[in-house]
């Protein structure tokens, strides 16, 4: 079998199908009795073994040898496998078998490098929500930290005037109350006793005038649902002497649906 030097019987092709198991149990006893006899043939078949496991590395470490087996099956379940003459020209059904397996593992590279890019894609993407559900947190701690500083600039100041709304017939456990500061006209109403308006309804807030009776409204508080805090300032340039809470359908009312008064409480300074 042996009738030409090792370069050329290198060059031939028949080692790398040695590798890949695909030549017959006769022609694999020759090679291996060549390999023992020659040691750049020995060489020859590490330094190709060695090349597709660093390939098959390059695609997944992991499954390399997976890979590599996979290769293997592939070439040997091959029903064209036939024996390759020695000649002194590389024969062409070896370069077939390179490129279908350099093929493969290429593909699988760009299969493993475009699941990697998803993984990050998805990663960046769950980074991106984190980050908008934590600034809205931060927003929403300002905001609440703001609400409380300015309801304690309220209380401590001694010209704010303040009015406790009791619950009423509709709903006796409301509760509410009023600081108003006659100097900015406006009111900051804690409405945090109040249950949450059914679908469809508004708060409406009114300032009164007792005698006779005049209620004025101050709006209607859109927005009651979504803020935690319940405090509302309203804009109060009235000479009232009460002030009142109703449901309203949405939008409001021009006048108060006494039957759906919640909280009422009189201003304790009003003449």
């Amino acid at each position: 079998m042996f009738n030409m030097n090792t370069k050329e019987y290198i060059e031939s092709g028949i080692l790398e199908l040695y590798v890949a198991g695909t030549l017959s149990e006769k022609e694999s006893q020759e090679v291996y009795a060549l390999t023992l006899k020659h040691p750049e043939l020995l060489d020859e078949v590490l330094k190709i073994e060695a090349a597709i496991i660093k390939l098959t590395a390059a695609v997944s470490p992991r499954d390399s040898k997976l890979f590599y087996t996979s290769i293997k099956d592939k070439i040997t379940n091959n029903n064209d496998t036939k024996v390759i003459p020695l000649d002194n020209k590389p024969n062409k059904q070896w370069f077939t078998y390179v490129s279908w397996a350099a093929s493969i593992v290429f593909a699988a590279g760009m299969l493993w490098f475009a699941n990697q890019n998803n993984q990050l894609k998805e990663q960046i993407r769950i980074a991106d929500v984190d980050k908008e559900l934590l600034e809205v947190q931060i927003e929403k701690g300002n905001t609440s930290l703001t609400e409380a500083k300015k309801l304690i600039s309220v209380l401590r100041d001694k010209d704010i005037i303040p009015v406790p709304l009791a619950g009423q017939a509709v709903y006796p456990e409301a509760y509410a109350k009023v600081y108003w500061d006659k100097k900015s006209n406006s009111i900051v109403l804690d409405a945090q006793g109040l249950p949450e308006p059914p679908k469809g309804k508004v708060y409406q807030v009114w300032s009164l005038k007792l005698n006779p009776l005049t209620p004025t409204s101050l709006g209607v508080i859109a927005d009651f649902n979504s803020d935690e805090n319940k405090l509302f300032t309203i804009e109060n340039a009235n000479a009232s002497e009460a002030f009142g809470i109703t449901l309203e359908p949405e939008g409001g009312s021009e006048s108060p649906t006494l039957e759906q008064l919640y909280t009422l409480g009189a201003v304790a300074s009003a003449p």
